[in-house]
C-alpha cells in the first residue's frame, strides 16, 4: 500500500465510525514488536524485507540491543477495509512485567486490543495480566495465536497434532477470560446477598444463589472463537496470518458448500464427506482429518516441506503457480523466498486490520459503564455527582467534534524526545529558490577563497545537489530534551492555540462549580485557573504519532490518539484535561506491577549535584513507574519496579536526563516488621516451657506479655498499652482489601455532612460491611486471646491510616465510635474527645518506624487499655483549646498537621525542634521552648495552613503522641519480633535436562519451589516458585547462564513473609550449644538484613570488628 501523506490522515481523523484505537498486548518475546513492523510495512513506512528485523517502533538503545519493548509507541496507520477508508491508531506496549505501568498507559487510550499467544510458550503470566487489564478497562480484545511456524519447524507437529494444541491454548485462554466475568459477576451476587444479610455467623451456614447472577447475565460475546472471526492463526517472523473466512471464501466454490457454512465448520469437529459433498460431524469418532486440517493446515505444512526441508524448486514454482502469486528472488535464501510467497498468499497484515475493523469498536461505540468508571472513582455513585457532570457522559457517547461540544482530554504518561527530533528541527527538502540561493552563496564563497587564500575559516553546511539539507537559519539547535503528553481526546475538538484546564487528581467539580457558579457565565480563565486543584495553559503544539518522528497538527477531534506539546510545567505524570470545571479528574488507572527496588545515588563529582537533582526531576515525570524521594539524612532513592527497570532509569538518568557520572549504592528492598507469638519449642526442637521450668525461671502469662504503661512528661496523662499478633488471616484480609479501607478513612475523618455520605456507592458500601464480617469471623477462629467485639472497637489502621495494623480502644469510661461509624451513618465529629487524634498520631509514628530496623509494622494490635487525665488541668487545656479554635484560619487538629508534616518533610532540625515544642527532649515546662524555635515552628505551621496554633495545649499534645509512641514501640519489644521480606513469584520454563542446575540456583538464594508441572504433548516444565527480592539481583542472568539460555524466570511481587529467625538469637541451651557450637557462627539471615538496613539507614549496629580472635604466634621472637 502507497504510503499515505499528513494531510490525507487528518482528513480520516474527522470520522469517528472508521477509527480504531487499539493496543497490542501479550507476554515478552511473543511476537508484538514483529507484529507491529508488518502492520508498518503495510502503509510503506519500511520495507517487508525489514519487519521483524527493524523494530521499528523501539526507537530507544537500548530497547534494540536487549530485544525487548519498553515503552509504550503509537503511530497512525491507514487501512482500506470493504471500501472504506480507516484510520488505525496503533500503540505497541512492553510485554516484560517491570514495564506493566506501559500498558496500563496505552490501555487507558484505547478501545480495543490484539492480544498475542506464542502457541509454544503458551499462556505466561503477562498474558493472564494483560487479559486483567483489558478486562478492568473495559476494552474488547481480538485473538492472535502466533508463532505458528515453529509448530513445523521447532516441534515437527503434525496437522492433526498442531489442531489439538491450538484448542488446548484456545480454551486457556477462554478460560482466564471466563474466570474475569465469573468473578465480576459473583462480585455483584455477593453485594447483593450481604445486602439483606450482613452479619456472620461462623457457626451458622450461609446459602446463597450463586448460578442466578451468571444464568441472567449474557456472555455470548464474550470468548474467542475461530468460527466468529475474532481469532486469527498467524507467524509474524514469516508474514502471514489467516482467519477462517479467508478460506471459507476460497473453498467455497471447489468443495460446494455455501461460504457461509464452511465458515461455521472449519473449526471444530467437523468432516467433508466427499460422496455427497455435505459438511458432517464426528471426524473424531470416524478417524476423518477435519476441516481445519485438510484445506487449511495441510496445506501450509506441504509449502514449508518443500521449501525449507526439501528445497525442491521445481515443486516450489509449481506452488507459485498455482496460488497465483509472483516470486522476483531467485531460491538461493529459502527462508527469504517461503515468506515472500507466504506473504503474498496470506499477508499478515491485510488478515489482522482486517479483523481489528469488523471486531473492534470504534469512540462512537464506547460503552456506558466504561464512561462511568472513567468519570467516577470506584467507591462514588455516578448519580452522585453534580448534573452538569453528568451530562457529560452523552458527550463521551456520541464522541462528538462540534464546536459547542467540551474538550475532555486524558493524558495517561509524559515522554521526552530529543527537541532534535521535533517536526521543527527536523531536516526538510530544500526548494528550487533556496538550491539557487545556496549555489549563489557557494560560489560567492569560492571566490573569497581564490582572492584570501589565508582566511579558509569556513564552516561549509550546505549540498550542492539540493537533495535534503537541513536549513539552520541562523539558530543553535538546543539539545535539551522536551515532554510530549501521551493523551487521548473523549470529547471536542482540540486547537492549537487553545485555552484549556488541567485538572489534579483532587479536583471536586461540585465544589469548583459552587465557586465559579454559573458554568456558562463568562468567567475569565485567569480566575478559573486560581481555583484550588486546577492551573489554566495554553496549547502549544499538536502531534500526531508516526513511530520515531512526529507530525504538527492545527487541531485534532474527538476519538484521536494525540501528543500534546508544553505541559511539562503543568502535569507530573498524568492528569485530565478539560474545558469545563464540570469534568472531574478520571479515575486512577490500574497499575499491575509495584515499585520495590530501591537505590541510593549520588553525583561522582560532588559540584554536579544541581544537574542530578534536575535529572532526577526529568527522570520522575518522564516514567509512569519509577519513585524520586529525598531521605531525611539528604540520600536521593530511585525506587523501581524491578532490576531491568532500574538498569534503564539508571541509563536515562546518565545519558539522557543528568547527563553525568553518578555512584549508586547497592540494591536495597524494603521489609516489615512483626511479632509472633512466643514459640514453643527452640531451634533444635526442644520444649522451651520444661526448659524454664527446670531452670525455676517463672513464665509469662500471654494475657500479661506485652503491656507497657507510662505518663506523659508533664503528668496530665496515662496511657497503658497492650500489644497482639494478629492473626494471618486478619493480616490476609486487611492487606487484600486496603482500597476500601482507605475509602473508609477517607469518608469518615472530617467528612461527616450526610451528603458526602450519599456519594458512596452502593457495592462499595457492600464490601465494607463484608469486610467487618470477615474481620469479625477471622477474629473469632483466632481464639480467646481477642475479645469477641474487637471489631466494633477498632480505633485506626495504620500506619498511613490503610495498612496493616490495627489499634483497638479498650479504655475504660472512654466510650468513642469505631472506624465502622461510616457504615451506620453516623457523624463521627461530635464524639470525637479533645485529644482523641494525638492517640492516633502517636499510633501512626509508631508503626510507620518499628524498633528493629525503622521499617514499618505489619500484623500488630495495640489495644489501648487505658487512658487516665487529670481533671483538673484538662479542664484548663480543653478551656485554652476552646478559645484558641474560636478563629476561623485554626485547622481541626495541629498536632495531626504537625505528624503529618513530620511524615511528609522528612526534615530532621524542624522535628528536633517540635520534640522540643512538645516536650520529649525538655527539661521542665519552663525551659521547654525558646523564642526563636517559637516563631520558625509558628511560621513553619502557616506556611502549611496551620494558624491560631496554641502551644500550651500543642505542647500537651505532643506529649501524648510521644507517650503513645514510646508505649506501642515497648510493647512491640516484649514479644518475639520478627523480619518480614519481600517475596517474588517466580515463574520459568524449562526443559527437564536443566531442571537441576535451575534448582541449584533458587536454593542458593533462599528460593522454594511450589510445584512443578509438565505441559501436555511437550518436554516443558512450568515451574512456580518463591524467591526473597532481597535474593533476586542478577537471578536471571545466573539462570540463563547455568542453563546455557534454555530458561529465564518471570519475577513479580508475591507477598510479605517472616523471615523465621530471631535477627537477636544466641544459642543459650546445651543442644544449641551442640549443634550450632560456641559461637555460633552460622549465618543468621534476620540479623543480616536488619543490620544491613541499620547500616544503611545510619542507625548504630551492634557487632563487632574482630569477633573470636586469637593471639598470632610469631616463628622469631623480636630482639
Amino acid at each position: 500500500m502507497k504510503k499515505s501523506s499528513i494531510e490525507q490522515l487528518a482528513e480520516l481523523q474527522k470520522n469517528a465510525a472508521n477509527i480504531r484505537n487499539i493496543c497490542i498486548l501479550a507476554h515478552v518475546d511473543h511476537g508484538k514488536t514483529t507484529l507491529a513492523d508488518s502492520l508498518v510495512a503495510s502503509n510503506g513506512i519500511i520495507s517487508q524485507r525489514m519487519a521483524g528485523k527493524l523494530r521499528y517502533l523501539d526507537s530507544r538503545e537500548d530497547e534494540q540491543t536487549r530485544g525487548i519493548t519498553m515503552k509504550s509507541s503509537a503511530i497512525s496507520l491507514h487501512f482500506e477495509h470493504a471500501n472504506e477508508d480507516f484510520l488505525i491508531n496503533l500503540i505497541d506496549s512492553p510485554g516484560h512485567i517491570d514495564f506493566s505501568c506501559e500498558v496500563s498507559t496505552a490501555v487507558r487510550l484505547c478501545d480495543g486490543a490484539v492480544v498475542l499467544v506464542d502457541v509454544i510458550e503458551g499462556i505466561c503470566p503477562q498474558t493472564q495480566a494483560v487479559l486483567r487489564q483489558a478486562w478492568l478497562e473495559n476494552i474488547k480484545p481480538v485473538l492472535v495465536l502466533n508463532k505458528v511456524d515453529r509448530l513445523i519447524t521447532e516441534w515437527k507437529f503434525t496437522p492433526q497434532e498442531a489442531q489439538i494444541h491450538l484448542q488446548r491454548i484456545l480454551e486457556q485462554v477462554n478460560a482466564i477470560t471466563g474466570e474475569l466475568f465469573t468473578s465480576e459477576v459473583l462480585a455483584k451476587s455477593s453485594s447483593m446477598a450481604s445486602a439483606s444479610k450482613t452479619v456472620y455467623n461462623p457457626g451458622e451456614d450461609q446459602v446463597f444463589d450463586w448460578s442466578s447472577g451468571l444464568e441472567e447475565t449474557d456472555d455470548s460475546n464474550l470468548y474467542f472463537s475461530p468460527e466468529g472471526g475474532n481469532v486469527a492463526f498467524a507467524s509474524a517472523i514469516d508474514g502471514w496470518g489467516f482467519r477462517l473466512d479467508r478460506f471459507a471464501e476460497l473453498y467455497a466454490q471447489k468443495v460446494g458448500v455455501s461460504a457461509r457454512v464452511l465458515g461455521k465448520t472449519l473449526w471444530g469437529d467437523y468432516y467433508l464427506d466427499a460422496k455427497t459433498k455435505t459438511v458432517k460431524k464426528g471426524a473424531q469418532a470416524k478417524s476423518k482429518k477435519t476441516l481445519f486440517v485438510q484445506l487449511i493446515l495441510e496445506n501450509i505444512w506441504k509449502i514449508y516441506d518443500v521449501i525449507l526441508v526439501r528445497r525442491d524448486k521445481e515443486l516450489a514454482e509449481k506452488i507459485v503457480k498455482t496460488l497465483g502469486v509472483t516470486i522476483k528472488i531467485q531460491m538461493k535464501d529459502v527462508r527469504l523466498y517461503l515468506q515472500s510467497l507466504m506473504n503474498q498468499w496470506l499477508p499478515l497484515s491485510c488478515s489482522i486490520l482486517d479483523m481489528v475493523c469488523e471486531k473492534l469498536p470504534s469512540p462512537l461505540q464506547m460503552s456506558e459503564e466504561r464512561v462511568e468508571k472513567l468519570l467516577c472513582a470506584t467507591s462514588q455513585r455516578f448519580d452522585s455527582l453534580p448534573a452538569p457532570t453528568r451530562l457529560l457522559k452523552n458527550d463521551f457517547l456520541s464522541c462528538s467534534s462540534n464546536d459547542d461540544a467540551p474538550v475532555i482530554v486524558f493524558v495517561s504518561k509524559m515522554f521526552t524526545i530529543e527537541s532534535s527530533a521535533l517536526p521543527s528541527n527536523r531536516s526538510r527538502p530544500l526548494t528550487v529558490e533556496e538550491i539557487k540561493q545556496r549555489r549563489d552563496l557557494l560560489r560567492s564563497r569560492k571566490c573569497e577563497k581564490s582572492e584570501h587564500q589565508t582566511d579558509l575559516a569556513t564552516n561549509e553546511n550546505t549540498n550542492t545537489d539540493g537533495q535534503e539539507v537541513c536549513l539552520s537559519d541562523g539558530k543553535q539547535r538546543p539539545d535539551d530534551h522536551v515532554f510530549v503528553a501521551f493523551a487521548r481526546v473523549f470529547s471536542g475538538k482540540i486547537r492549537k492555540g487553545q485555552t484549556l484546564y488541567v485538572l489534579g487528581p483532587k479536583h471536586d467539580p461540585a465544589k469548583a462549580l459552587q465557586e465559579v457558579g454559573d458554568i456558562n457565565a463568562a468567567s475569565s480563565a485567569e480566575h478559573i485557573g486560581r481555583l484550588q486543584h486546577i492551573s489554566t495553559f495554553r496549547i502549544d503544539e499538536l502531534y500526531m504519532f508516526m513511530g520515531r518522528e512526529l507530525e504538527f497538527l492545527n487541531e485534532i477531534p474527538a476519538g484521536n490518539v494525540l501528543g500534546i506539546g508544553g505541559l511539562e510545567d503543568h502535569i507530573l505524570k498524568s492528569a485530565t484535561i478539560a474545558s469545563t470545571v464540570a469534568c472531574p479528574s478520571f479515575s486512577d488507572m490500574y497499575l499491575e506491577a509495584t515499585p520495590i527496588v530501591r537505590v541510593a545515588i549520588e553525583p561522582r563529582n560532588t559540584a554536579e549535584m544541581k544537574q542530578l537533582v534536575h535529572g532526577l526531576k526529568l527522570l520522575n515525570q518522564s516514567d509512569p513507574c519509577v519513585e524520586i524521594m529525598v531521605q531525611e539524612t539528604g540520600e536521593h532513592i530511585v525506587t523501581a519496579a524491578g532490576e531491568v527497570h532500574m538498569q534503564k532509569c539508571l541509563d536515562d538518568l546518565r545519558h539522557r536526563f543528568a547527563k553525568i557520572e553518578i555512584d549508586v549504592s547497592a540494591p536495597a528492598v524494603p521489609f516489615r516488621e512483626t511479632v509472633i507469638p512466643r514459640p514453643v519449642v527452640d531451634r533444635v526442637n526442644e520444649v522451651i516451657q520444661d526448659q524454664q521450668t527446670s531452670a525455676n525461671v517463672k513464665s509469662t502469662s500471654r494475657q500479661d506479655l506485652g503491656i507497657v504503661e507510662m505518663s506523659t512528661l508533664n503528668g496530665l496523662a496515662t496511657i497503658k498499652v497492650r500489644s497482639l499478633p494478629l492473626p494471618e488471616g486478619v493480616t490476609k484480609l486487611l492487606e487484600d482489601n486496603m482500597p476500601a479501607i482507605k475509602t473508609l478513612n477517607q469518608y469518615s475523618m472530617g467528612k461527616s455532612e450526610t451528603a458526602d455520605l450519599q456519594k458512596i456507592r452502593e457495592e462499595t458500601l457492600m464490601v465494607l460491611k463484608d469486610l467487618k464480617a470477615k474481620l469479625a469471623g477471622a477474629f473469632g477462629e483466632a481464639g480467646d486471646e481477642f475479645p469477641a467485639d474487637i471489631v466494633d472497637h477498632i480505633w485506626s489502621f495504620g500506619p498511613k491510616r490503610n495498612c496493616t495494623n490495627v489499634l483497638v480502644n479498650k479504655a475504660d469510661g472512654y466510650d468513642r465510635l469505631s472506624v465502622w461509624s461510616l457504615l451506620d451513618r453516623k457523624l463521627s465529629k461530635s464524639d470525637f474527645r479533645q485529644y482523641d487524634s494525638s492517640v492516633v498520631s502517636g499510633f501512626q509514628i509508631a508503626t510507620q518506624a518499628g524498633p528493629l530496623c525503622e521499617e514499618p509494622m505489619m500484623g500488630v494490635c495495640f489495644v489501648i487499655e487505658k487512658w487516665e487525665m487529670n481533671g483538673r488541668i484538662c479542664e484548663k487545656l480543653n478551656a485554652s483549646e476552646s478559645a484558641s479554635k474560636s478563629s476561623d484560619n485554626i485547622a481541626e487538629d495541629s498536632a495531626d498537621a504537625v505528624i503529618d508534616l513530620f511524615v511528609s518533610v522528612n526534615d530532621r532540625p524542624f522535628v528536633e525542634k517540635c520534640d522540643v515544642l512538645t516536650g520529649s527532649n525538655a527539661t521542665s515546662d519552663t525551659d521547654a521552648i525558646s523564642d526563636s524555635n517559637v516563631k520558625e515552628i509558628v511560621d513553619r505551621l502557616e506556611e502549611v495552613g496551620i494558624a491560631g496554633f496554641d502551644l500550651k495545649t500543642s505542647q500537651f499534645r505532643g506529649q501524648l503522641i510521644s507517650c503513645v509512641k514510646e508505649c506501642c514501640r515497648r510493647s512491640f519489644q516484649m514479644h518475639p519480633q520478627r523480619l518480614m521480606w519481600a517475596m517474588y513469584s517466580c515463574v520459568i520454563q524449562a526443559t527437564a535436562d536443566v531442571l537441576g542446575k535451575m534448582y541449584a540456583v533458587l536454593g542458593k538464594r533462599n528460593g522454594r519451589v511450589l510445584y512443578e508441572d509438565m505441559r501436555e504433548g511437550t518436554s516443558t516444565f512450568n515451574i512456580v516458585a518463591l524467591v526473597p527480592v532481597a535474593e533476586s539481583f542478577g537471578l536471571a542472568d545466573e539462570i540463563r547462564k547455568r542453563t546455557s539460555g534454555l530458561a529465564s524466570p518471570q519475577l513479580k511481587f508475591s507477598h510479605w513473609e517472616v523471615i523465621d529467625i530471631d535477627p537477636f538469637w544466641v544459642p543459650t541451651t546445651e543442644e544449641e550449644y551442640l549443634h550450632f557450637g560456641e559461637k555460633a557462627d552460622t549465618e543468621n539471615v534476620a540479623r543480616k538484613h536488619m543490620n544491613a538496613v541499620r547500616r544503611r539507614k545510619g542507625l548504630k549496629v551492634n557487632e563487632k570488628i574482630v569477633e573470636f580472635a586469637e593471639k598470632q604466634r610469631t616463628l622469631k621472637k623480636n630482639k
